[in-house]
């Protein structure tokens, strides 16, 4: 199934341009419900877990500088969806929700600068901590966490719908031994 062309002429907040062999890629964040319904056939494509728009829906709401969308010309071929929430002891922790880049341009550095710029939101915001769940059976996504500096924290059994187990990773920005206050 072939990518749908959207039109880029929404509101949205071009966080960076990349130009790889002639061909425009763009970063962006703040996108319209078009490219909403994009992201959630990508991501639904796949991950394994099913989610319905609505949970899309939430997270650009709420977060719209942290659901960032890559763009090749008019067509989506990756995306990270992420939220911000205050925990315990004061502390503030940037989650990334889902991640998903079209297979044909997987090993070409997208999905690890939509990680780099949701990251590099958080810190902004002042995160103390960025936390995720990924399969324990997906290697490429462990390895690139692991380049990030994630570290596995627990192991979640039967975690996801298909009965596959996951680990929380979680990447430390600030000490963890000081209160947020």
């Amino acid at each position: 199934m072939a990518s749908t062309e959207v039109n880029l002429s929404d509101r949205m907040k071009v966080l960076s341009l990349d130009t790889k062999d002639g061909e425009e890629y763009k970063y962006i964040s703040n996108f319209s419900e078009k490219i909403l319904i994009e992201v959630q056939n990508i991501v639904s494509k796949y991950l394994s877990e099913p989610y319905s728009i609505y949970t899309y829906r939430y997270f650009l709401i709420k977060w719209p500088e942290l659901c960032i969308a890559c763009m090749k010309g008019n067509k989506l071929i990756g995306a990270i969806v992420c939220k911000e929430e205050m925990i315990e002891n004061g502390r503030k922790e940037g989650y990334i929700g889902m991640l998903a880049v079209e297979p044909n341009y997987r090993g070409q550095g997208i999905g690890s600068k939509l990680v780099e710029k949701a990251i590099e939101k958080m810190k902004e915001n002042g995160c103390d901590e960025v936390t995720l769940e990924t399969e324990v059976t997906n290697e490429g996504a462990l390895a690139l966490y692991t380049r990030f500096g994630f570290i596995k924290l627990q192991k979640l059994f039967r975690y996801y719908l298909n009965g596959v187990d996951a680990f929380r990773l979680k990447l430390f920005l600030t000490n963890p031994l000081k209160s947020g206050n």
